[in-house]
């Protein structure tokens, strides 16, 4: 047998570059994280304070809603997204 073709197949990869003031940094990350499974984020570039979200295609619009609704708050720059 060729395997099990019940198991689905993994979710493609979105990401999302930010930048936000370095005092909100751990605050954001803390949000984030508190979403179960929702997204990951990790330091692209330590000196300019630019921050890379990575998340599943099924969750971009629970994404976009989060970083629209912490936007102002957060001060919340985007620049970039694939």
């Amino acid at each position: 047998m060729l395997g099990n073709t019940n198991q689905r197949s993994p979710s493609r990869m979105n990401t999302i570059t930010l930048t936000l003031p370095p005092e909100r940094i751990a605050l954001f990350k803390a949000i984030i994280e508190s979403y179960d499974n929702l997204a990951t984020l990790r330091t692209e570039n330590p000196q300019e304070h630019h921050l890379k979200l990575y998340f599943s295609t099924e969750n971009s619009p629970e994404i976009e809603a989060l970083l629209d609704s912490l936007q102002a708050d957060f001060a919340l720059r985007r620049l970039a997204a694939d």
